[in-house]
This record gives structure tokens, sequence and C-alpha cells, in this order.
């Protein structure tokens, strides 16, 4: 009667240890996101953009990259931002903190798909380790992005709080005689473009273009990648308002959609780039708007909430305006539901 206890028993042993291996083997299961789903893969960020990370402490130091990460969960207010406004957030921020003192800042700022995903998978990933948080308040590039967080209860209302258009960057002087998108396909030309991945500017606005000039196949070959080779002429890049200057400079593109306030940025620090200006149907200066809310639970909603009055407050966008990007007028800055 004692051997199928001790079967039973080396059963159990048996089924214990297949479990413990089980556990060490298989991967660590990723802590719920905001979306209510484990199955959401954390984000990496993007390798070389430590100047996207950054903590503003309250007493006016600076802290960037990993180092801003760490500090982050103390910040009083978490900011994810479309990457495009990267060059302005120093003087934002500085602004900001000017009307709020005694007021620490975390700030991120990357391509609001990427943005959006971090969100729903609850942090991120950086040189390996994670990270878990979620900010108090996210903008992008398009209201679609905010209509998904509306979706999973996360986010209710949203203003928009200032506009953009489309230009072509180029080589210092112009040299292949880029004139508009048309050009963007002629045989001499190599293209650096933002990817339709995670992109705002692709997404929603560049590919449209492309795509009424019966352009987009020839760019794409079908393709929708990040970092990635298209054509033999075309690189989608990961985060593009950092890379194509960088590639027109070293010779490696001839050109590149980008916004009217980048191009200014590089011109501003000297880089050997030019922009060629566009008809109001390919700049899309007419539908380009920034729009931005609190998440539904954000952890310092009254910071969110201070920091989207100072967008509506003179200082507030005339720090915007200062670097290109064109004011929100006063009914465009009150808040409006997400249908």
């Amino acid at each position: 009667m004692t051997v199928p206890i001790i079967k039973s028993n080396v059963l159990k042993c048996l089924f214990a240890v297949s479990a413990l291996v089980l556990a060490c083997s298989a991967p660590m299961v990723v802590p719920t996101g905001a979306f209510g789903q484990a199955t959401i893969k954390t984000p990496l960020i993007p390798a070389g953009k430590e100047n996207d990370l950054k903590f503003y402490a309250a007493n006016g130091t600076v802290v960037k990259g990993r180092d801003a990460l760490e500090q982050m969960p103390r910040a009083e207010l978490i900011l994810w931002l479309a990457g495009n406004q990267f060059f302005a957030m120093d003087e934002v921020i500085a602004a900001f903190q000017k009307k709020s003192p005694g007021k620490s800042v975390g700030l991120i700022t990357l391509p609001p798909g990427l943005l959006l995903q971090a969100i729903k998978a609850g942090g991120w990933i950086h040189e390996g380790k994670e990270y878990r948080g979620l900010p108090d308040v996210y903008a992008s590039v398009n209201l679609g992005h905010l209509e998904e967080l509306k979706k999973s209860s996360l986010m209710d209302s949203y203003m928009v709080y200032m506009h953009n258009e489309l230009q072509i960057m180029v080589a210092k002087g112009n040299p292949k005689k880029i004139t508009g998108i048309n050009d963007l396909v002629r045989s001499d030309i190599r293209t650096s473009m933002p990817n339709p991945v995670n992109e705002g500017i692709m997404q929603f606005y560049a590919r449209k273009v492309l795509e009424r000039h019966g352009l987009w196949q020839q760019i794409s070959a079908g393709k929708e990648c990040v970092s990635c080779e298209t054509t033999k002429n075309n690189w989608f890049t990961a985060v593009h308002h950092r890379e194509t200057p960088d590639r027109i400079k070293a010779d490696q593109s001839d050109a590149g959609i980008v916004w009217k306030t980048e191009a200014l940025e590089a011109l501003r620090h000297g880089a050997t780039v030019d922009a060629v200006a566009l008809p109001a149907e390919d700049s899309l200066r007419n539908e380009v708007s920034y729009v931005i809310g609190i998440l539904s639970n954000a952890a310092h909603r009254q910071s969110g909430e201070a920091f989207l009055a100072f967008l509506r407050s003179p200082e507030g966008r005339d720090a915007y305006a200062k670097f290109g990007f064109v004011k929100a007028d006063d009914e465009e800055l009150k808040m409006k539901p997400i249908n």
C-alpha cells in the first residue's frame, strides 16, 4: 500500500521541480500596463537618445539619460511629449518652473507612437533595465493617439496648443536642386524619411502627402519598419529629427521630410543644411495640430493642470513660438472632450 503513496510523492516532487524550472526559464511577465494588458511589449528607448530623457530639478539643475530615468519617480510632474519639440523644452520648462517655483519635472521627448506604446506597456526598457511608470501629461501630433487612450478610459479631454508644417530638408545650398515632393523619388536622390510605425509626422501627415502624389510605394517598397533601408535610395529612421540632419551632413542622404521647426533648429546650430518650403497642400500648414491632455490616472493631476494652464498663458505660447511653432488661437486652447 506504500507504493502508490511513494509514486504520488515522487510525482508531486517532479511536478514541483518542473514548475520551478519553467518559472526560471520562462521570460519574465511584464507587470500589467495602463491598458490592463500584460502581453504588450515594453518598448526600448532608442540608443543615443540621451537628450530626449531629462529631469529638471526644482533648484534648476538638469540631468539626462539614465540618471533622468532614475530620478523620474520623484518628479512632481511627468511629461511625455511628441519628440519634435525637444529643442524647445529647456526654455519651455524653465518658463514653467518660473511660474510654478519649486516644482520638479520629468520629461521624455520621443515619437508619439512610441510614447503611446510605453503607456500601454506601463514603462520603458533602457540599457537593459526596466523603468516602470506613466506620465501625467501626454502630447501627440494627432488626435488619433489620444482617441486610443480615450477608448481605454485613460484620457477624457484635450486641447490644441500649437501648429507646425512640413518642409524638405536638403544639403546646404540645395546642390540637387530639389524643389518639391516629386523630386524625392528621382533616381539621384537618397532620402531619409520618418518611419511609418511610430513617428507621427509620417503616420498622419507625410505619408498622406506622398500617397496623394502617388509616391508612397516608391519610397516604402511596401515596407513598414524602423531603422531600415526600404530601397537603395531610402532609409526609414527611428527618431527622424535627430537622424535626418546627421545623415545629410554625413552625405548618406540628400533630402528628408521634416517639420519646419526642425529645419530651423538645425540651422540655429550651424548645420550645413537648408530647407525647401512647400505649398500649403503639401506642407499641411492648415492641418498640423499638436494636441495634449492629462491622463485620467495621473499621479500629479494638479501639476498637470498647472502645465496646461501655462501653455495657455502668454509665457507658454511665446516659449514655443520662439522656436518657430505657430501659436494656437484662444478657441483651440480650450479643453474639449475626446469623442
